[in-house]
C-alpha cells in the first residue's frame, strides 16, 4: 500500500514503541463529584498519557475523538498552531498508533481538520487503520457566516472516521433519531388504520427489465402502464400482494399512479447518518463560544475554536451507546468530557499544560453541579446534575534510561505492565494483589515483585524457588512467572511447564 513519506518518517513511526510508560498520579484536591467515578481528567503530554492508558485501557474505548492543532499557520494565545508540515505528521503518527490500540474492536476514531493538513492525514490514517477500515468524511458546517477579507471564505471542517473494524463497527452502529419534520412527512390522507405512512416503491424508474411493464387497472377504471423507456419500481409479485393487503394509494380519487405505502411502525427506529452535518444539527464555532462558553465562563477567554456540544452529541450519538467509553486527548476546553458525562457514557480525557486546570477542570465541574447550557436540554441532564471525575497529572517513568524498574514502583503498576506485555489486553482494575495476575488463552501469568509473597527481604519471595513455587496460586496448564531471578535449571522449569522470565529484562512493555 502506498504512504507518505516525510522527513523523519522512519523515527516518528517507531515513536509510539519508543515513548516510555510513565505513571499517572493522582490529584485527589482536584477529584470531584462522586468518589467512585472512573472518569478521568489526565494533565499532560497527551503521547506520554497515551502511552501510559495502555496497561490498562487497551481495546476499551468505543469512541474516540479529536480536535488536533489543524496547522494553520497561526500563533493562537493557548497553543502554537504553526507546525512545519513535516513535524505536523511526526506529531499525529505516533498518536494515531496508540489510539489504534486504545480502540475497541468495534469502536472508531473521529478527526476534525480543515483543508490545511487533512488530505495528508487521510494518507497515514490509511495506513495505520487500513484503507478497508475508512467510514467517510463528514462535513460539518462550522461556520454560517460569510468572510470578506479572503478569496475563499470556508464554511465547512472535515470530520474523519474511522472504525478499528469496519465489518465489526457497520453491525452495532447507531442511526440517528427521527427529526420532527422527518417524522411530518409520514402522513395519513387515507385514514389507514395502520397508521400514518410515506410513499414506498411507487412510479418509475429510468432502468428495469420487461417483466417491470406490466399494465395497472386503477380503481377508476383507467388502465395505466410506465411511458416508454421506464419501468414500474416493484414487481408485478409484490404490487399485487401489496394490493391485497391494502397497502397501495391511488390517489383521493382512485386515478392517480399507484403508491405502495411504509409504514412509520414498519421501518427501522432511526435513520442513517448522512455525511452532511449542517449547523442547525452540529452547532458552530461561533455558536460554542459566544453561546455557551462565555455564558459558562466568563471570566475564561475560551479558545479560538471551540467544538460545540451539538457535534460531539452527534458523534457519540451514532458511535457509542451509554456506559461505554470515550477518549478524547486533545481536550481543549473540554466539550467531549462535557457531552459523554451528560450522555451518560464513561471518559477519559487528555489537555497538556495549564488548560487542563483553567479551562477543563472548572467547565467540568460545572456539568457535575448540573450546568444547563449546551446540549442539557436535548440529552435530559438533570438541574441537579451528576456523575464526576478523577484528576490525574503525569509521573516518572516505570522504567529508568537503563531498562530497570524505577525505584518505588508498586505491585500493582508492574503487575499492569506485564499482564499487557503479555496479552495485549488491559489488566482489570478491580483484579486482586495476588502474584497470578490471571489467566489467558490457556496460559497462567504470575509476577513475584516487591514482596508480594509476604517475604519483605531483598530477594525475599522475588526469587523462583521450589518452595515459593509451592506458594503460589495452583493452575493445571501453562505458566509464565516473572521474578528478579530463578534457582531452578532449565530442564527443572520445563519438567514443572514453567517458562520464568527475568524482570527487568525480559520485560517487553518497557
Amino acid at each position: 500500500m502506498p504512504w507518505l513519506e516525510w522527513l523523519d518518517r522512519g523515527e516518528d513511526v517507531e515513536a509510539a514503541g519508543k515513548t516510555p510508560y510513565r505513571l499517572l498520579e493522582p490529584v485527589k484536591k482536584w477529584n470531584y463529584g462522586e468518589p467512585d467515578s472512573e472518569n478521568m481528567l489526565i494533565e499532560g503530554d497527551n503521547l506520554d498519557a497515551l502511552k501510559a492508558l495502555l496497561p490498562y485501557y487497551a481495546g476499551q474505548f468505543k469512541c474516540i475523538f479529536i480536535d488536533p492543532p489543524y496547522n494553520t499557520k497561526n500563533a493562537f494565545p493557548d497553543y502554537d498552531d504553526n507546525l512545519a508540515h513535516a513535524k505536523w505528521l511526526s506529531m499525529m503518527d505516533p498518536r494515531l498508533r496508540l489510539l489504534h490500540q486504545l480502540l475497541a474492536e468495534g469502536g472508531s476514531l473521529w478527526v476534525t481538520l480543515d483543508d490545511n493538513e487533512a488530505h495528508y492525514f487521510k494518507v497515514i490514517c490509511d495506513e495505520v487503520f487500513h484503507r478497508k477500515n475508512f467510514i467517510a468524511t463528514f462535513a460539518w458546517e462550522k461556520d454560517q457566516g460569510r468572510r470578506g477579507d479572503t478569496d475563499v471564505s470556508s464554511a465547512n471542517d472535515h470530520v474523519f472516521a474511522y472504525a478499528k473494524n469496519r465489518e465489526v463497527w457497520r453491525k452495532i452502529r447507531n442511526l440517528l433519531p427521527r427529526t420532527e419534520a422527518q417524522k411530518a412527512r409520514y402522513r395519513n390522507p387515507d385514514n389507514d388504520p395502520r397508521g400514518v405512512w410515506l410513499q414506498g416503491d411507487n412510479g418509475t424508474a429510468k432502468s428495469g427489465s420487461d417483466k417491470a411493464r406490466f399494465p395497472i387497472e386503477l380503481p377508476s377504471g383507467r388502465t395505466v402502464v410506465p411511458p416508454k423507456g421506464n419501468f414500474w419500481r416493484f414487481s408485478q409479485e409484490n404490487f399485487a400482494t401489496a394490493r391485497t393487503e391494502g397497502r397501495v394509494w391511488f390517489g383521493n380519487d382512485g386515478d392517480s399512479m399507484p403508491v405502495i405505502k411504509r409504514y412509520l411502525d414498519d421501518v427501522q427506529d432511526g435513520v442513517v447518518p448522512r455525511t452532511w452535518w449542517p449547523a442547525a444539527d452540529a452547532g458552530t464555532n461561533q455558536s460554542a463560544k459566544r453561546d455557551h462558553l462565555r455564558k459558562l465562563l466568563p471570566d475564561i477567554e475560551p479558545f479560538s475554536t471551540p467544538k460545540p456540544e451539538q457535534l460531539l452529541r452527534l458523534i457519540l450519538q451514532i458511535a457509542t451507546n451509554p456506559g461505554e467509553w470515550v477518549l478524547d486527548s486533545f481536550l481543549g476546553s473540554g466539550t467531549t468530557a462535557a457531552v459523554a458525562l451528560k450522555m451518560g457514557r464513561k471518559w477519559v480525557g487528555i489537555e497538556m499544560g495549564e488548560q487542563a486546570h483553567t479551562h477543563c477542570l472548572p467547565r467540568l465541574k460545572k456539568v457535575v453541579d448540573g450546568e444547563q447550557g449546551g446540549v442539557s436540554e436535548l440529552v435530559g441532564w438533570p438541574e441537579e446534575g451528576g456523575g464526576g471525575f478523577r484528576y490525574y497529572k503525569l509521573g516518572p517513568a516505570v522504567f529508568d534510561e537503563n531498562g530497570s524498574i524505577r525505584e518505588g514502583i508498586k505491585f500493582e503498576w508492574l503487575a499492569a505492565h506485564v499482564w499487557f506485555a503479555e496479552t495485549g489486553t488491559p489488566r482489570p482494575s478491580k483484579a486482586l494483589k495476588s502474584p497470578l495476575l490471571g489467566e489467558h488463552e490457556g496460559t497462567a501469568y504470575y509476577l513475584l515483585y516487591n514482596g508480594i509473597l509476604g517475604d519483605k527481604r531483598p530477594d525475599g519471595g522475588n526469587v523462583l524457588t521450589l518452595k515459593v513455587l509451592g506458594e503460589l496460586p495452583p493452575f493445571e496448564g501453562r505458566k509464565v512467572i516473572y521474578g528478579e531471578a530463578t534457582r531452578l535449571s532449565a530442564e527443572r522449569l520445563e519438567a514443572l511447564g514453567v517458562v520464568f522470565r527475568q524482570t527487568p529484562y525480559d520485560l517487553k512493555a518497557r
